[in-house]
């Protein structure tokens, strides 16, 4: 009878956690629907903002993250003179595909391509924060006739010999064992971790009263984005090291902000010697933390609009 009842309460808990994560997602959405419009592109329904007129960016967004960490505050002047498409990567924000199709990022950086094919844009300049730089990376390797330059702010551009120790969370091989992580325990993990989680990712600066909404900070407490981080950082270990040996055949211009304080990725790994791998590459230092985008906005719209022309 004793195990009976002990099996009774485990299920019962499991059903408690599954219930709370879906008030999670559903609350959510409410505070954050969709900014944007949705093109299906083969397995992938891709949700976008693209606003202003003018030569198109591109702006493709890290680990975790969505495009709310660019309409933040980097879009919109940049699209005074620009038209700028913000991309919810696939699986994250409000962007999905099917279960079984290709997230390496590779496959990744063909499906924003094939965005701009859906919006009949010939060619862009690509914004890629950290994760969405090696994607934009795999982007101009692949499709070099399609990306004009990049401008990657604090971008991944080299595989690291460990994850950041708030990522590790996300480090599940098995995709049956994350979607039941992502349906159960992800949820109260994120908000006993998230004061912490806010600390690193934005450190030294201080993540903005705002970011929750504005930033897009409460998709987080969609188990969806716990899958697909864990799934993106799978195939990062997988995808990196062919990114990393295509380097030095590269004609794009690429250039690079790094803030010197970063807490998430090396700085002169994943910045400073990109020079010496990347035949022209350029790189700017500043003080600051990893989310540059949100907690500098004016540095990276003089940045990108400085590689944009």
């Amino acid at each position: 009878m004793l195990a009976l009842w002990i099996l009774f309460l485990l299920f019962m808990s499991l059903v408690g956690l599954v219930l709370f994560a879906a008030f999670s997602n559903k609350k959510a959405e409410q505070l954050l629907p969709p900014a944007g419009s949705f093109a299906q592109l083969g397995s992938t329904r891709l949700h976008y903002v693209d606003q202003g007129q003018g030569p198109a960016i591109v702006m493709v967004h890290g680990l975790a993250g969505n495009l709310q960490n660019f309409t933040y505050g980097v879009a919109a002047p940049l699209a005074q003179n620009h038209r700028v498409i913000c991309v919810d990567r696939p699986g994250c924000g409000y962007s999905k595909r099917s279960s079984n199709a290709d997230a390496s990022l590779e496959a990744q950086a063909d499906t924003i391509v094939s965005l701009l094919d859906h919006l009949q844009i010939e060619s862009a300049v690509f914004v890629g924060h950290s994760l969405g730089g090696a994607i934009s990376l795999a982007a101009a390797q692949r499709h070099p006739e399609r990306v004009k330059a990049l401008a990657l702010i604090a971008p991944l551009t080299h595989l690291p010999e460990s994850t950041a120790e708030v990522f590790k969370v996300f480090e599940v091989s098995s995709p049956l064992i994350r979607k039941i992580l992502g349906w159960t325990l992800a949820i109260p993990g994120t908000l006993l971790r998230i004061a912490l989680t806010l600390k690193v990712v934005f450190g030294p600066e201080r993540a903005p009263s705002d970011f929750a909404i504005r930033g897009g900070g409460i998709l987080s407490l969609k188990p969806q984005t716990f899958i697909t981080a864990s799934s993106d950082i799978q195939n990062a270990s997988w995808s990196m090291p062919a990114i990393e040996a295509a380097y030095a055949n590269m004609k794009t211009p690429v250039h690079v902000l790094f803030a010197k304080e970063d807490r998430i990725l090396d700085c002169k790994q994943n910045g400073e010697d990109l020079p010496s791998r990347i035949p022209g590459a350029q790189i700017t230092l500043v003080t600051g933390g990893h989310m540059l985008p949100v907690t500098q906005v004016d540095v990276c719209v003089q940045f990108i609009e400085g590689v944009a022309g």
